[in-house]
C-alpha cells in the first residue's frame, strides 16, 4: 500500500483540496503541518493513486512538496484508532455536552449526559478532533439554542448536525464540494438530525445565505471573502462564529467582521496555534 502526499500552502489549501478530490473523489486525509502547510494523503496501490503530473496540475501554485511511502497493510486499522471520540460539556446551565465519535467506537452506557453525535469519518472531512472544528462546538455550546442556523463549509456535517441536534433549526449547512453535500446528509440522517445541504461556492456564488446563527469553520481568505461581501440582499446574522484561523489571524478577521459587516467580537477561544471568534451584531 502506497501513501501520496501532498504538501500545500494553508492560504490556498480549500481550493487545492476542492481540485485534489476530483482525481480522488474517495477522500484524503488531511494534516496541519508546521510553517503554514497543510498535507493531503491518498491512499492506494501504486497503479491506483492518481498519476504526479495530474497531482501537480490540479493544486499548481500552491504545491509545496509531494511526499510518497510505503506502509503497513494494517494501515485502515491505524487511521481508525487515529480518529478517537470528542467530549465537550456544556457550559450553559441545565445544558447537555457533546460526545463525537466515529461509528466504529461504542455510545457511552446511558449517554454520560451528552448528545452522542456519530460522524463516520470515511470521506476524510474529520470527526471534530481537530482544534478548529472543537473549537466551533465549544463557542456553540455557550450559546442558547434556538431559530434558523447556516454551517458555511459544512465538510462531514459535525457542526450543522451539532447545532440541530442542540435545538436549531432549520439547519442548512452549504459546501462547494458534493462529496461534502454528500457526507453532510448521510451523517445527519444517521444522528436522526433535520439538516438540508447543497452546494455553494463562496468565490463564485456571491454573498451567502443568512441565518439569526451562521457557523463558517473556513480558512482566512474564505472568511476575509465574506466580510467583504456580507450575506445574501445586505442582512446581517445576530451571531456568527467564525474558525479556521491561526491565533495571528483572528485579530484581522475580527476587526474586518466589525467594520464591514458590523458583528463585534464578544467571545474568544484558542486551542495551540488555532483560534474561533464568536461575534454579535
Amino acid at each position: 500500500m502506497i501513501r501520496l502526499a501532498l504538501r500545500v500552502r494553508r492560504a490556498e489549501a480549500e481550493i487545492a483540496l476542492a481540485e485534489l478530490l476530483e482525481l480522488a473523489p474517495s477522500g484524503v486525509e488531511e494534516r496541519e503541518l508546521p510553517g503554514d502547510v497543510v498535507e493531503y494523503a491518498v491512499y492506494g496501490p501504486p497503479g491506483e493513486l492518481p498519476a504526479l503530473p495530474e497531482l501537480r496540475a490540479a493544486v499548481g501554485g500552491a504545491l509545496v512538496d509531494i511526499v510518497s511511502e510505503e506502509i503497513p497493510d494494517d494501515w485502515h486499522e491505524r487511521w481508525r484508532a487515529f480518529h478517537r471520540p470528542v467530549e465537550l460539556p456544556c457550559e450553559r446551565a441545565g445544558g447537555l455536552g457533546l460526545r463525537v465519535r466515529p461509528p466504529w467506537e461504542p455510545a457511552q452506557p446511558g449517554g454520560g449526559g451528552a448528545l452522542d453525535l456519530v460522524i463516520d469519518p470515511g470521506q476524510a472531512f474529520g470527526t471534530g478532533a481537530h482544534e478548529t472544528t472543537r473549537l466551533c462546538l465549544e463557542l456553540l455550546l455557550t450559546l442558547e439554542p434556538g431559530g434558523a442556523c447556516v454551517d458555511l463549509g459544512c465538510g462531514s456535517g459535525v457542526l450543522a448536525i451539532a447545532a440541530a441536534r442542540l435545538g436549531w433549526g432549520p439547519v442548512l449547512g452549504l459546501d462547494h464540494e458534493e462529496a461534502s453535500i454528500e457526507a453532510t446528509l448521510a451523517n445527519a440522517a444517521a444522528n436522526g438530525a433535520r439538516v438540508s445541504a447543497r452546494r455553494f461556492d463562496l468565490l463564485l456564488d456571491g454573498p451567502p445565505p443568512m441565518a439569526p446563527t451562521v457557523l463558517a469553520n473556513l480558512v482566512r481568505p474564505l472568511l476575509l471573502t465574506i466580510a467583504r461581501g456580507g450575506f445574501v440582499d445586505g442582512a446581517i446574522p445576530r451571531r456568527l462564529i467564525a474558525s479556521g484561523l491561526l491565533v495571528g489571524e483572528a485579530d484581522e478577521v475580527a476587526a474586518a467582521f466589525a467594520r464591514q459587516v458590523g458583528l463585534r467580537e464578544v467571545g474568544r477561544r484558542c486551542r495551540g496555534e488555532w483560534a474561533a471568534l464568536l461575534l454579535e451584531s
